[in-house]
Order: structure tokens, then sequence, then C-alpha cells
């Protein structure tokens, strides 16, 4: 196998994207990556003709000294027992607009694919090598992860106006005006004041009983009694 494939990108590009796994990852089209696993492995599905054949596999790309580079790939059918490996080599030469890669190498595959025409066999491994190819040109390393932003939003400020009175029910509206009418008192009185309106206790009624007086009067006159008598021992001393 030798191909040319022409990328709008420098060739330093591409060897930044060669270098990284991740980024071979995701030139390579079609490729569903398992979760935890290496970058370069998983499964894609290759048309050919008609017919479409999924594989399961890995890829691996190393620099050589001369400035090229390996690429080398072995798969299994998803539902079968046919298999496929490549070994590939990748030049890169810079142009005017771009870079060509020239890829050259071996491939053999056998099970479903084989049994298919061959021409159809080489325009999808054609269409497939172009793909990957111009996918290494326009990868990009992925972003850093950014924390998510934090939206700010004002809030207003809670309203510190009592609401008018007319608004509230009528129990409300009366300990409303019973609490007005203690301003200028000290905060004791106000908090241990009688309540007011329709909800004042009523008074129950006073009886005084016929010698409530007397009890008040006793202790009086034994005053007045004490008296007396300390005044008169008082003169007779005197005498």
């Amino acid at each position: 196998m030798e191909h040319q494939v022409y990328v709008p990108a420098s060739a330093s590009r591409l060897r930044e994207a060669l270098a990284d796994p991740a980024r071979v990852a995701r030139a390579l089209p079609g490729l569903q990556q398992d979760a935890g696993a290496d970058p370069g492995s998983g499964r894609v599905k290759v048309r050919i003709g008609s017919h479409s054949i999924t594989y399961r596999g890995s890829l691996r790309v190393s620099a050589r000294d001369d400035g090229s580079y390996a690429v080398d790939g072995d798969a299994t059918e998803a539902r079968g027992d046919g298999t496929v490996k490549l070994a590939l080599t990748l030049r890169l030469a810079d142009t005017d607009e771009g870079c060509e890669v020239t890829v050259t190498g071996t491939a053999s595959a056998d099970g479903r694919v084989a049994e298919l025409a061959p021409e159809a066999v080489e325009s999808a491994a054609t269409r497939l090598l172009n793909r990957f190819v111009e996918g290494l040109g326009e990868a990009r390393p992925e972003p850093p992860e950014q924390p998510p932003p934090v939206v700010e939003t004002e809030v207003a400020p809670p309203s510190l106006a009592p609401e008018p009175v007319e608004d509230l029910p009528e129990i409300f509206a009366e300990a409303a005006h019973a609490r007005r009418t203690m301003i200028g008192r000290s905060a004791e009185e106000v908090d241990h004041a009688p309540p007011r309106g329709r909800y004042a206790p009523v008074p129950a009624p006073q009886t005084v009983a016929a010698g409530s007086a007397l009890r008040w009067a006793a202790p009086a006159a034994a005053v007045a009694l004490a008296s007396a008598i300390v005044v008169t021992r008082a003169l007779r001393k005197r005498r």
C-alpha cells in the first residue's frame, strides 16, 4: 500500500497530534471508546459497499528516529471471528500551504471482509485513511476543565415597612392598635400589659363582706390603745 494525503495544516501540528494518544483517537472516524480503556482502543464501524462491519481493537502510534511514524493496529469482528491487522508508516513533508502525508505499509484481513469485492474493500480503506489523516490536522488538545461559572444575581432587600393594618385580619388589627397605644411605656410594661379589645378579660364582680371594714379597723385600734398605755405610764413615773 502506498497513498498520499494532503492536509491544510503544518507538519508540526500533525506531529503534535501524533504524539498525543487522545488526539489520535479523536482523529479516527467512528471510534467508540470504552470507559476506562486506553485512548486508542474501542469499537469502530466500517462501511464497505452495502455492508457494515464493526471491529473491536486498538491502534498504536510511535515515532521513529528518521522522523516518520509507525502505526500498528489489530482488531476483531464484534460479531464474528474475522480479524484485521495493519502496519503502516507515515512520513510528513511541509508544502507551501500545508503538509503532505505519505502512507506506506501492509494490511491483512479475514472473515467477512474477505468475502467482499476487493474494489469495495480498497475504496473503504482509502476513505478511512483519508479521514484519519485529515482528522489529525483538525485535532486540537482538550481544554482544561473549568469550574462552573458563578452567576451573581441581585436579591432585593426585604422590606422593613410594616404591613398596613387595613390589610390584616380584624384580630391582628386590634392587636396592632393596642400595641400603638402603649408607645412611651417601658418594654416590661408593654410586654406585660393586659390585652385590650374584644379579647380583654372580663373582671370578676367584687363582693365586700360586712366584716371587711373591721379587719382593717382592728389593727388601728390596737395601735391607739398601746400608745395610750405608754403615755399613762410615763405620767405616773413623773408624779
